[in-house]
């Protein structure tokens, strides 16, 4: 059974057992994250090391603390340590950023004892998580695609173009139109909001009906990330 008398052990004389349960709780509430990472994910692919960090992470950062306890000397050594390695990989979702920042917090509070804390912290996050992950502001972007095409400089091409649009999008916004082939066609760039009832293919089926239209490209919003 646990033995509730090692939870107010302190960093200066820690036991085994305490040591232990920091270690496994760090792991566990790692494995935490990574679980509702994968659960809350929206992009079109999540990298497998990732999630590999995200459990490793708080149990390195528990085992620093450990090490360290309350020596000054050791904490400043420790620094310098790490200032030695060069973490190289560039964090380009925000989100990604957070969670990281949540399996070193998790294993700082594990590290030194602060059991309770540890725990309701991660609880804390993870309903705050799944919380953002369903309330409707956060169920993807204002709008479903971007659509980009060329298509012949007259006019009755685009009333064609934005009839068809009309048909099968809630709201529409052209984000650019520009000059190419010697000024015989027109690329535009459109944001998309579908219907209901409307689904990509649908959609490309009926821009390809669109007269003088070329170059049709759908892309949406979910695949519109940087692996």
């Amino acid at each position: 059974m646990l033995d509730f008398n090692v939870l107010s052990t302190s960093m200066a004389n820690p036991t085994i057992l305490s040591v232990f349960y920091a270690f496994l709780l760090s792991f566990v509430l790692g494995t935490v994250i990574a679980v509702l990472y994968v659960k809350t994910f929206q992009g079109l692919s999540y990298s497998r090391n990732f999630l590999h960090c995200l459990v490793l992470c708080p149990i390195l950062t528990a085992t620093a603390m450990q090490a360290i306890g309350d020596n000054v000397a050791r904490g400043i050594g420790m620094i310098g340590a790490i200032s030695i390695l060069r973490f190289r990989t560039n964090i380009k979702d925000p989100r990604d950023m957070f969670f990281i920042f949540a399996s070193l917090a998790i294993g700082l509070a594990a590290g030194v004892h602060a059991y309770a804390i540890a725990t309701i912290g991660a609880m804390c996050f993870v309903a705050s998580t799944l919380v953002l992950a369903k309330t409707p502001f956060a169920h993807g972007p204002q709008f479903d695609a971007l659509l980009r095409l060329h298509l012949k400089r007259e006019d009755e091409n685009v009333r064609e173009l934005e009839k068809v649009l009309n048909e099968n999008c809630k709201h529409f916004a052209m984000i650019s139109v520009r000059e190419i082939g010697q000024g015989d066609l027109l690329d535009y760039a459109y944001q998309l909001k579908f219907k209901g009832k409307t689904t990509n293919h649908s959609m490309l089926s009926s821009l390809q009906k669109v007269p003088g239209a070329k170059g049709v490209n759908l892309m949406m919003q979910d695949s519109i990330i940087e692996v």
